[in-house]
């Protein structure tokens, strides 16, 4: 597991994206130092437009040429700053800003699709989902307070103080060292006080994501059991947790915000105090007074915000960690980078000594494990929960990768192809089967993207689900509702089956597919299931052992381990053997 994010991790993973554009970095930095430099050139120019002012007579006619000069300049440096900073900025937009958050919530999406199913399991999508569109927007965030802010800020302030420190090296001394305080000041307020309580706000805030995609996720249980008070009462309390640290972090930024702004004042007084100082000193002359006043303004304008604007970097910062934490975890299951297409027509299975354990125990589930399982035959897997059944249909799949041995598939080891591939020859018709909130035609083709209409409907009748397809307003464009909700649990089976069908994959695992459903939705799944395991090579989890009792092959696990096999039949005349027992407990109705 990796450890938490750094904020090395967070440079990283910053200059992983602006490289990408690397050849956009040094226009940008230019064209805002440029126009920063304009910036601070302002005051120098009303300081010699007040000067050129002096020897002016009211009611004389016309200007001296001075003040002219200095007029025209402050018009081409404002046209000159607007100009190349809105350049810069469309430049920035373009090339970097959306480019970039669309890279990132990219291959957040494809890195978290990688996850293992462990990893889904233990994680609320709803979360996930959060955590992705929030930390995009909050590099777009971090982008921009250092680009259009923190780096415009820099260059002013190095130019405002050299020029005031050539002009008078005390006056230089002194905002240096004013401007060190305030920024000083700013970083303590915020990464001593306010950092952790905005991490802990942004924790909260993803809980109540988590929370209400869980409830509303849920709602037919919910409305199952009455509990829309429960909830309510359950989520109170998480958006309440929320609420009071919110309230916590928003009421001490305010605080540290008028420190910054007592400090701002000191600087106010520090700076006017040396220049005045100086122009009794026969140092400095009014225009020069000036100079000194509209700098403090434009050094405060850029400054009034520094501590908000490092204070939403650092929040930014915290809300990017878990976009950082997906782009720096390892995929668990990878292939090989030469990894080959699998190739496979017959569905022939090999589990040739193969040890295997999960990454969280010690002892091995699978130790020395080996069968065959021949092309077409159709195997069922028996056993009491946690015997290995769920974990062999895990393996042939790869969602996790085994410490020794081999798995082959026609002959070709599953380690050395993509995965894509290797599940395309696989069609999984699971218990529950969970379908897309899209039409019932985008779910029977989801296997087979370019499937014809003809195709899909062929599929569709063999399942047993054109009938109720066409009763339906819209047929085969209806959408199902997130989940597949709007079917019931047969109907979803059926489209599942059609599904797999459509995929003419070799292999076919079923997931005791009728074991929840009524007798006559059972009846329909049981017909489309005999169409479907035609000539595939069919493993089934079997729950209800009465289902079983056609398959070829029966194989009987505990502990990781088959400790017996044979069809239905030869293991009912063991009256010692596991399966019997099993089965007879069935029967009596001891257990499902």
């Amino acid at each position: 597991m990796l450890k938490r994010i750094t904020h090395k991790d967070i440079v990283d993973f910053t200059w992983y994206y602006w490289r990408q554009n690397k050849f956009i970095i040094p226009v940008l930095l230019i064209g805002m130092a440029i126009a920063a430099i304009a910036d601070t050139l302002f005051p120098l120019v009303i300081g010699r437009l007040i000067n050129a002012l002096d020897g002016v007579i009211p009611g004389e006619s016309g200007l001296p040429r001075a003040v002219l000069w200095a007029l025209g300049t402050l018009v081409v440096l404002d046209i000159s700053y607007h100009t190349i900073r809105n350049g810069t900025y469309m430049i920035f937009n373009k090339f970097m800003a959306v480019r970039n958050l669309r890279n990132i919530v990219m291959d957040s999406f494809m890195k978290v699709q990688r996850f293992s199913s462990d990893w889904h399991t233990n994680n609320f999508a709803g979360a996930t989902v959060r955590k992705i569109t929030r930390g995009m927007w909050a590099f777009d965030t971090f982008e921009d307070i250092f680009f259009l802010y923190l780096y415009p800020t820099i260059i002013m302030l190095t130019s405002i103080t050299i020029i005031m420190a050539l002009h008078w090296p005390v006056m230089g001394l002194v905002t240096a060292v004013c401007i060190l305080i305030y920024i000083l000041v700013s970083l303590w307020t915020v990464f001593v006080v306010n950092a952790p309580l905005f991490k802990k706000a942004a924790d909260e805030d993803t809980n109540i994501g988590a929370a209400l995609a869980d409830a509303v996720t849920g709602s037919p249980t919910i409305k199952a059991f009455g509990t829309e008070q429960y909830e309510d009462k359950r989520f109170s309390g998480v958006i309440g947790t929320w609420r009071d640290t919110a309230l916590i972090s928003w009421q001490v930024a305010t605080i540290t915000d008028w420190i910054r702004r007592m400090t701002s004042i000191l600087m106010l007084v520090g700076m006017m105090g040396t220049v005045l100082w100086l122009m009794q000193q026969g140092r400095a002359n009014t225009g020069d007074v000036v100079y000194v006043f509209t700098s403090i303004w434009i050094i405060f304008a850029y400054l009034r915000h520094m501590g908000e604007q490092i204070a939403n970097m650092q929040k930014a910062i915290s809300e990017m960690e878990d976009v950082v934490w997906y782009w720096k975890t390892d995929i668990a299951v990878k292939d090989k980078p030469n990894a080959e297409t699998l190739v496979s027509d017959k569905g022939y299975i090999v589990f040739d000594k193969i040890n295997f354990t999960y990454n969280n125990q010690e002892n091995y589930i699978y130790e020395n494990f080996k069968i065959d399982i021949q092309p077409a035959e159709k195997v069922a897997l028996v056993g009491h929960s946690g015997s290995g059944k769920s974990t062999f249909v895990k393996l042939l799949q790869r969602l996790y990768d085994i410490q020794e041995g081999k798995i082959l598939i026609d002959g070709q080891n599953i380690a050395d192809v993509t995965q894509s591939s290797l599940r395309a020859a696989i069609a999984l018709v699971p218990q529950d089967p969970i379908l897309f909130h899209r039409t019932l035609r985008d779910n029977i083709a989801y296997a087979n993207q370019d499937a014809s209409e003809d195709q899909i409907i062929e599929a569709a009748k063999k399942a047993y689900a054109h009938d109720f397809i066409q009763g339906l307003p819209q047929g085969y464009d209806t959408l199902v509702g997130e989940r597949g909700i709007k079917l019931s649990g047969g109907e979803r089976q059926r489209v599942a089956i059609a599904r797999a069908i459509l995929s003419n994959a070799p292999i076919l695992i079923l997931d005791e597919a009728t074991s929840s459903l009524d007798s006559v939705s059972e009846h329909y799944i049981q017909l489309a299931l005999a169409e479907l395991m035609k000539g595939r090579t069919t493993i089934t989890i079997a729950h209800r052992l009465s289902t079983i009792k056609n398959v070829d092959r029966i194989l009987v696990f505990d502990q990781g381990k088959i400790v017996e096999q044979g069809t239905h039949n030869e293991l009912l005349e063991n009256e010692a053997s596991h399966y019997k027992k099993l089965y007879d407990m069935q029967v009596l109705g001891l257990i499902e």
